[in-house]
């Protein structure tokens, strides 16, 4: 199963708001999902995002791959750094346990 971190659109016509979500990748893109990690909001001013870092980081060591714009959201949130460094820091444990 391919799970995949995307956004789900909610809101009025003309007035989007976007959640984050974890959804298999055969699922609708506003159909079925797995779980909910946070939303986005471009039409306010400023953008207002949100998102669980614990739950983000979950599924991201679970092996779910954001789309673009989910993957630029988590980075400008510092997620996908957070996930990225303690990715490396296992690596250099495994390294100097060998």
């Amino acid at each position: 199963m391919a799970v995949k971190m995307r956004l789900k659109r909610m809101g009025a016509k003309k007035r989007p708001f976007y959640r984050i979500v974890v959804a298999d990748s055969r699922f609708p893109r506003d159909g079925r999902f797995i779980e909910e990690i946070g939303y986005y909001n471009p039409v306010e001013n400023p953008t207002v995002v949100k998102v669980d870092k614990e739950l983000a980081m979950k599924w991201l060591n679970n092996g779910a791959t954001p789309t673009d714009t989910v993957r630029d959201i988590l980075s400008k949130e510092g997620i996908l750094k957070e996930f990225h460094e303690a990715k490396m820091a296992s690596k250099k444990n495994e390294k100097a346990g060998k």
